[in-house]
């Protein structure tokens, strides 16, 4: 049975999609069927992430509502083998009323892949419940800010609220002279989210260069971030990789 994996965060700007994209295709690389799903409906830019812009048909309402099965509505990437892809509708309201659909696809899901990697949208209203009505893990990201932590924190009591008992912390865009100004530390982040750190990723300010050159993040050696998202997925199918702060 595969596992479902939700990650979120309490605003944008924190770079969840960008993270979504390099763990699920880190996941893949290592050779797990992941399925990357998109439940941002109002920014839709995960298939950009991804780099498969060219290849988003079908939706993931076209398979809660039984139009397609599961391999039908996804697409495998051209790039990194194992991994698939399925997007949002480009008008999608989500309200409670469709978690019994979503909750069936989501088995559905579990039976064909290893991992499924879903992009819920920012803030904790209906579209993060849907994303978390049958989640295993909850991965919160946030950045080192005052206001993306305390966010944060509300994410996490949310997924906990859900019943999600694996909530886990991604520290994105560490720039080392801010916490040196708030003099703060990555523990206070963990303290303040109150959720287990799984990764610590820097600020890598030519990530949008892979972007725009339509290269996967994880296929671009130059990139520290991307390894630091591959130590990510590691820790997620159970390897013991040790944290390290660079």
């Amino acid at each position: 049975m595969g596992k479902i994996i939700a990650v979120a965060s309490g605003k944008g700007g924190t770079g969840k999609t960008t993270t979504v994209a390099a763990v699920a295709s880190c996941l893949a690389a290592l050779g797990h069927k992941t399925l990357c799903v998109d439940f941002d409906s109002e920014m839709k830019n995960l298939d950009l992430s991804l780099c498969m812009s060219d290849y988003a048909v079908a939706d993931f309402m076209d398979v809660a509502r039984g139009g397609l099965n599961i391999m039908e509505a996804c697409h495998e990437s051209p790039l990194i083998p194992c991994l698939f892809f399925l997007g949002a509708p480009a008008v999608y309201v989500p309200d409670e009323s469709d978690s019994a659909a979503i909750e069936e696809m989501f088995g559905e899901i579990r039976e064909e892949f290893d991992y499924c990697v879903i992009d819920s949208p920012p803030g904790i209203g209906a579209g993060f419940k849907l994303t978390h009505c049958a989640a295993d893990m909850s991965i919160i990201v946030t950045t080192g800010e005052l206001p993306a932590m305390r966010d944060a924190q509300r994410a996490a009591r949310a997924a906990r609220q859900m019943g999600v008992k694996d909530i886990r912390l991604v520290v994105n865009r560490l720039l080392r002279k801010n916490f040196k100004f708030m003099s703060a530390t990555i523990d206070d982040v963990i303290n303040t989210v109150s959720a287990r750190l799984i990764g610590v990723i820097p600020e890598d300010k030519l990530v949008f260069m892979s972007l725009h050159d339509n290269i996967p993040l994880i296929l671009n050696k130059k990139r520290l971030s991307a390894y630091e998202f591959l130590d990510v997925a590691r820790r997620i199918t159970g390897e013991n990789v040790p944290l390290q702060i660079r």
